[in-house]
């Protein structure tokens, strides 16, 4: 089998004979009767208001389906995935269920040491980066990209930015696959050089170091895993272009280009800010239209917003804070968060980031308004089975109502 033979991204031809298995795998009853009642169920006491965009996005849908597809292509050959194909843990059990041998990252990537040029080996929504690539080819196995789009075009950005000398200054989580992924596309150029920013506070270190407020060492020391090996703040700082994460708050994306932007003028002036600058708004469509459905369904009035979602899934954690500055609410990973039984909800804390339990987490009596949204990697049968439960904790059967 030639190399070019080796590598896929555009599935097999076979969205036919996987289709009937995912709608069985992953639709929703539930979400049915609440699209075609524009996005409201009303049960008894209980009105349940969707957000008019959520779960599922198309890169979302692409990557499982390729998933499946590439099951359905070699039924005999051992399959492996480089990560989780999405951050939601019921789709990852369904492609473990299939077979699928998932790879387990580490600080210097995956250990693709087992794998043979007889193997399939399928790439995640998010990416890997180019040092993965690259000793998958050499392993001469069969690759399957089911890389997101708006994902590749990030790296299209940031590889502008490398070959043109600027380093890329990158909003998200340095420990993220996708912007470990995003950040690696520099190594194609010699000296490309990248800093990650968790949020506006590290941007605002990034800042200081510009006008000169900055201590170098104490700055290496905190940002050293989140930047090129090499890099120098006193060299690198003078050049920066900015991209982000997909699923990181839009708002916040883009108010970090435009506080580096500025202080950069500040510093050297206009002229210098325009030849040595550069920011675009990388977030994907599907996350700024989810962001933007849940603003939408915020300015309603709501007694209590779940956002369902993996508890390490990056754009349902966005939701969440969204969500949190507005109404009460609770990011649950599915629908076993809800215990009808005892009126308590399992839930993701957004400062300690992790699971905890509370009680009367809704209205026990009277009427009550719930908001549900969901992240982009959930599909539509967890988020049914979410509004069985909430329908349930009043006392209401789901069954009487489809």
């Amino acid at each position: 089998m030639s190399p070019e033979s080796t590598y896929f991204r555009k599935g097999f031809g076979l969205k036919s004979e996987v289709e009937q298995t995912l709608t069985s795998d992953y639709d929703g009853q539930l979400v049915d009767l609440l699209l075609a009642q524009e996005h409201t169920l009303v049960a008894g006491p209980v009105t349940i208001r969707l957000a008019k965009e959520f779960g599922f996005c198309y890169g979302v849908e692409r990557a499982v389906e390729y998933a499946y597809q590439t099951r359905a292509k070699f039924p005999d050959r051992r399959i492996c995935l480089a990560g989780e194909i999405i951050h939601n843990p019921h789709v990852n059990a369904k492609l473990k269920e299939m077979g699928i041998i998932f790879l387990s990252p580490s600080e210097k990537g995956f250990d693709y040491s087992a794998v043979t040029p007889e193997d399939v080996v399928i790439l995640p929504a998010f990416g890997v980066t180019i040092h993965d690539f690259t000793t998958l080819r050499e392993k001469g196995c069969v690759m399957v990209d089911t890389t997101c789009g708006s994902v590749l075009n990030v790296w299209k950005r940031v590889d502008a930015y490398a070959k043109d000398g600027y380093m890329a200054l990158i909003h998200g989580k340095y420990y993220h696959e996708e912007t470990r992924a995003t950040a690696s596309q520099v190594e194609k150029y010699p000296g490309g050089t990248y800093l990650v920013v968790r949020d506006m506070g590290e941007a605002e270190d990034v800042i200081a170091y510009i006008e000169g407020r900055g201590d170098r060492e104490a700055f290496l020391a905190k940002y050293a895993h989140a930047a090129s090996p090499h890099f120098d703040p006193d060299i690198h700082l003078d050049r920066i272009g900015v991209a982000n994460q997909t699923t990181m708050l839009a708002r916040e994306s883009l108010a970090i280009g435009e506080a580096v932007g500025r202080a950069m003028e500040r510093v050297h002036g206009a002229e210098h800010r325009a030849t040595h600058f550069r920011t675009f708004d990388t977030i994907c469509s599907a996350t700024q239209d989810r962001q933007d459905a849940v603003n939408a369904l915020l300015t309603e009035p709501l007694d209590v917003m779940l956002v369902v979602g993996g508890y390490n899934s990056s754009n349902t954690i966005s939701l969440a804070a969204l969500c949190a500055e507005k109404v009460r609410t609770f990011h649950i990973e599915d629908a076993s968060c809800l215990d009808p039984e005892r009126g308590t909800v399992r839930h993701r804390d957004a400062a300690t980031h992790e699971e905890v339990e509370t009680a009367d987490w809704m209205p026990q009596s009277g009427a009550v308004r719930v908001g549900l949204t969901a992240g982009a990697s959930t599909p539509n049968n967890k988020i049914g089975e979410t509004v069985a439960r909430v329908l349930a904790t009043r006392g209401v059967d789901p069954a009487t109502v489809v």
